[in-house]
């Protein structure tokens, strides 16, 4: 894939007409849910005995609501139908009650428009399952980073856009509410006209029976998304963004007027500043990646969220003057680029969070579940956004203040992650993987296509540094498990990330028999599984740079379970931190930071008539190619 590649997906036909029609659905909802906000807001207190307070936050509750109570349904409804008519049809749902929203702010109806509220809601959970459930099927695998990259930018700016648009349009004296009404039917009958675009695709499990009891049938979809622990660690990371998200933009208003005298010019900017960066980091991603799912990515960008907010957190109120201050006159104020770098960064680093989560999702998700699977995500986001709004009251009616609730969510988040980082490893092996790849090294792929998409293969390659293993494995798409040393295996603290990645120990035939017995095994029983194991036929480092004799374990391997092979060849390392050039290995400092280094990988060979002297030959021609 070329370096641009994601943004070429809005150009084609079956990604662009999707990505319009989720972008019109967000971008609707926004401009109709901050145009009845604003009417409540001021005014309220002429219609209603309740405060406008009161009615916002019972406005945002019976929004959510519908999530929890359609969420399961949509899951089953999107994996048993095909989902481009289902989009289609959810669309017209959308005509009909932007209608009666237009409807209701001709006649000036405030208790319809919040009944409609509750509609929109339903309509938005029925959307979401679909939504991330088509996007694998619409795009490659190597293009679902990507994508969800667009999406997510997408979304945000919808909010941004909707936001300030819906604001903008109620605001206009006597014509406002007339205005509004004609926008959201126009908007609703777009988005519908891009969906007549989407290709069809294939429904994923026709023979489900629909349960429609929300409540056991929720049960049963969170059941589903608990199946696979590496899958339910990812909706939680998920859902705990969405409860930070919550948290930042609900307080934005307050936090702008009482700590920034800032006046709803400077909200908006902010909503602006965040919103930029969640879609700037999640474009960001795929090249940053490599243009792979890469998981890495995701504990860079919980250390960002961290740090950023903790920094946000111990900004001082500033005094409020007499008038609250405009966006223009707030930003030459002191400390005004710091607070604005601050939410900007938040939102840049977690596009770099959700954004590899939300792929991670879709592509191991079972696809015969990955819909009701994403509507269990849903659930689980409503709650912790509901979680979030509870907490926001607790602590600022215990009389903290909203810098103080700022910094106890950026401490829990460092706890969050930190739990999650220790029930699934891989997210910080994959992370040492990423900063290996971006800081120490530039590494070039060539012949990735001669790995197998699927299926057995046994990997060889030349061993020349220790971190080989991390370099291929942060190159190769598909999961590799990777035979090292019992004794490197065996290190405290590291032994848990290498039984996390599927590392089998092995020793030399005059060390352990026994561990190199049982090493054999579980290599016939991975390539058994239809798996991809790499092994290091010299048998350690080397010494001078070249490639030493090949030991005949890897004919072992293949007598017992002939698969192909496919020969690969790193060059570049050798003079690293990492290798024995010189002093020794890690016993300098390492400078140059950026070696180049190229994986040659070449094309599988059959097992037949192979042997590890022929294997040697074909790596040593692979090291020396040129380019």
């Amino acid at each position: 894939m070329s370096v641009g590649s994601q943004y070429s997906l809005l150009g084609k036909k079956r990604f662009g007409p999707f990505f319009w029609a989720q972008f019109l659905g967000a971008f609707n909802d926004n401009v109709f849910k901050n145009a009845l906000l604003l009417l409540l807001a001021f005014h309220a207190a002429e219609r209603f005995s309740a405060g406008s307070d009161t009615l916002i936050n019972l406005s945002a509750g019976i929004f959510i609501l519908p999530f929890f109570l359609f969420s399961a349904t949509a899951g089953q409804l999107a994996d048993k139908f095909e989902k481009s008519a289902l989009i289609r049809k959810i669309k017209l749902l959308e005509i009909i009650i932007m209608s009666l929203a237009a409807l209701a702010f001709y006649l000036d109806s405030v208790v319809a428009l919040i009944a409609l509220l509750f509609l929109m809601g339903v309509q938005s959970s029925l959307f979401g399952p679909v939504k991330y459930g088509i996007l694998p099927q619409l795009v490659d695998e190597q293009e679902l980073l990507g994508g969800n990259g667009l999406v997510e930018m997408g979304t945000f700016l919808a909010i941004l856009l909707g936001t300030a648009c819906g604001g903008i349009l109620i605001g206009i004296d006597d014509i406002g509410q007339l205005l509004v009404a004609c926008a959201v039917v126009f908007i609703a009958v777009l988005g519908y006209v891009s969906s007549r675009s989407i290709p069809t695709v294939s429904a994923v499990d026709p023979t489900i029976c629909i349960n429609w009891n929300p409540f056991t049938e929720t049960w049963r979809i969170v059941g589903y998304a608990r199946k696979k622990r590496s899958v339910f660690l990812c909706i939680l990371g998920i859902s705990w963004f969405w409860f930070i998200g919550a948290t930042y933009l609900a307080q934005l208003p307050n936090y702008s007027r009482i700590y920034l005298g800032g006046n709803e010019e400077v909200v908006t900017l902010l909503l602006a500043l965040f919103s930029i960066g969640v879609g700037g980091g999640s474009l960001l991603c795929e090249r940053l990646s490599g243009h792979r799912i890469d998981i890495g990515l995701v504990p860079f960008g919980s250390i960002g969220l961290t740090l950023f907010g903790l920094d946000l957190a111990f900004i001082d109120p500033v005094e409020a003057g007499a008038t609250l201050l405009g966006a223009a006159e707030w930003l030459s104020a002191p400390g005004a680029l710091r607070v604005g770098f601050d939410i900007l960064l938040l939102g840049l680093f977690g596009g770099f969070y959700i954004v590899p989560l939300y792929a991670s999702v879709q592509l191991n998700s079972d696809p015969k579940h990955r819909s009701r699977v994403i509507a269990a995500n849903n659930v689980l986001n409503a709650f912790l956004m509901v979680l979030a709004a509870g907490l926001a009251i607790s602590v600022l009616a215990s009389g903290f203040s909203i810098g103080q609730l700022f910094l106890l969510v950026s401490v829990l988040n460092a706890f969050v992650a930190i739990y999650i980082y220790l029930q699934a490893p891989e997210f910080i092996l994959r992370f040492c993987t990423w900063m290996l790849m971006h800081i120490l090294y530039r590494i070039r792929v060539k012949g990735a296509v001669n790995i197998p998409s699927d299926g057995p293969a046994l990997l060889i390659c030349n061993h020349v540094s220790y971190v080989d293993a991390l370099v291929i494995g942060g190159c190769i798409r598909r999961p590799v498990r990777f035979v090292m040393h019992y004794k490197i295996f065996n290190i405290p603290l590291l032994s848990m990330l290498f039984r996390t990645a599927g590392a089998i120990p092995i020793s030399g035939s005059k060390e352990d028999p026994e561990v190199l017995a049982k090493a054999f095994d579980l290599i016939d029983k991975a390539l058994a599984r239809g798996e991809l194991v790499c092994i290091f036929p010299e048998g350690h480092l080397s010494y001078t740079g070249d490639i030493d004799v090949f030991h005949s374990g890897v004919e072992k391997i293949l007598e017992r379970r002939p698969v192909p092979i496919v020969p690969m060849a790193l060059t570049g390392l050798w003079g690293s931190f990492f290798s024995r050039k010189g002093a020794g290995a890690m016993r300098r400092l390492p400078k140059p930071l950026w070696f180049k280094v190229i994986l040659r990988i070449g094309e599988p060979l059959s097992p037949k008539k192979i042997n590890a002297n022929s294997l040697r030959g074909v790596v040593i021609e692979l090291s020396d190619t040129n380019g």
